[in-house]
């Protein structure tokens, strides 16, 4: 049972809305958004998770053509 599943809320600064995904801190700081607290994971809201996959669109989408899988 994850952080998720026991009810962690989201780590974006000023954000208390229940989590709903848990990502590598680094690549959601990296994205632009700003973590309230340090650690190796984060977790987000629904709000904010769709914020980051906006965000990293582009980088997705040519992770997934670097490795042959169809876009």
């Amino acid at each position: 049972m994850g952080r998720v599943a026991k009810g962690a809320s989201c780590s974006v600064q000023g954000c208390s809305a229940p989590a709903v995904r848990s990502l590598p801190s680094a690549r959601v700081r990296a994205a632009g958004l700003v973590l309230a607290e340090a650690g190796a994971r984060c977790c987000l809201c629904r709000a904010h998770y769709r914020d980051y996959k906006k965000r990293t669109k582009g980088e997705r989408l040519l992770e997934r053509l670097r490795f042959g899988a169809p876009a």
